[in-house]
């Protein structure tokens, strides 16, 4: 037993890696080529690989889940067509001990991406950011990285965030309760010290009935619950953010009376991801004893990628109808995973 438990562990292992090897691979030519497209003077060819490098831990987490899913089908498609598979089933072994034991290569994919995706892929996706802004758009040129935030009656935009606690083009605008702007500030830099942030060269406009009154300071102390892991979390997408910050930042955006919907989603996404990518294997497995037990491996492996795609669309879907409709968003992430769970189960016990 402990010989077939082995064989059909190192075969499904060997096989996601492989497809993992050729996804990644793919996706790692076909960013780079996009790249180079956005080459500069500061902005070079090099830089444009090394960005690439520091992008690959996100890039494997993304797609650790379809790699399994495509994995196993190659895998126990491959015993399945060598007839190895009804030598096994032969042998007293039951269908879902085979199951299990395909699953188990999985899980350590499945941890990997837990990994990656908690400590490795939200700073190294960081760093690629910030490098290559700061590469294509010198800090003296502020480009915009659309970072904005509310607190209260004041909003603020900020042009470049470095991760050092240091922000560059900070402007503040100032509301009353009656929605009217009562004051605009624009900062060169500010530096982040003592709990505070410590603002320099600011230019301010103050709108007083109507006037309009017009001050140039050189520095300015500004209390806010604002640090700089937030503002670095700001620059990310939701989704390349881990899940220690996801929630950190979804408990500030409440305490601000903000809604905290995208970054919920986000969060919820993350934390299940190891059901979901357990549940596409669980049809993977499901698929080679019922309904694709005797095609070509061909025919698996295109089955797998197109019920990928479903997937994936049905996630994007519903993600977003979540926020529309307001239903909470853990529920639009289960929904795809039960529907998975639900038809592997359904057609493990029709190939009894």
């Amino acid at each position: 037993m402990r010989k077939i438990t082995a064989y059909i562990s190192s075969t499904v292992f060997y096989a996601i890696a492989l497809t993992l090897l050729v996804f990644i691979a793919l996706d790692f030519i076909f960013g780079l080529i996009s790249q180079l497209e956005k080459v500069t003077e500061t902005y070079t060819a090099v830089e444009a690989f090394y960005y690439m490098a520091l992008t690959v831990p996100r890039r494997l987490y993304d797609l650790i889940p379809y790699a399994c899913l495509i994995g196993c089908l190659a895998g126990l498609g491959l015993l399945a067509s060598t007839s190895e598979l009804v030598i096994v089933r032969a042998a007293g072994v039951s269908v879902k001990r085979i199951a299990w034991i395909a699953l188990r290569p999985a899980l350590i994919f499945i941890a990997i991406a837990l990994l990656l995706g908690e400590f490795v892929s939200p700073y190294t996706e960081q760093m690629a950011e910030n490098r290559r802004h700061f590469l294509k758009y010198n800090v003296t040129q502020q480009a915009p990285q659309k970072v904005w935030n509310r607190e209260g009656n004041e909003f603020m935009y900020v042009n470049a965030v470095l991760p050092n606690g240091v922000i560059y083009g900070l402007t503040r605008y100032q509301f009353n309760d009656q929605h009217q702007l009562e004051s605009a500030s624009f900062t060169q830099e500010a530096v982040y010290q003592d709990g505070y942030w410590q603002e320099k060269d600011i230019s301010i406009t103050v709108l007083d009935n109507n006037a309009v009154r017009n001050e140039v300071i050189a520095e300015r102390r500004w209390d806010t619950p604002l640090t700089p892991n937030l503002f670095n979390i700001l620059v990310l997408a939701p989704e390349d953010i881990s899940m220690r910050n996801l929630h950190y930042y979804t408990n500030y955006l409440e305490a601000q009376n903000l809604t905290a919907s995208n970054y919920s989603l986000a969060f919820w996404q993350k934390i299940l991801q190891p059901i979901a990518t357990a549940s596409l294997v669980l049809i993977a497995i499901s698929f080679v004893f019922g309904p694709l037990r005797s095609v070509t491996m061909g025919q698996r492996i295109f089955t797998g990628v197109i019920f990928g795609i479903v997937f994936v669309l049905l996630q994007k879907l519903l993600g977003p109808s979540s926020l529309v409709f307001g239903f909470p968003p853990v529920i639009a992430v289960m929904i795809p995973i039960l529907l998975c769970i639900a038809l592997g189960i359904y057609l493990l016990n029709r190939a009894r």
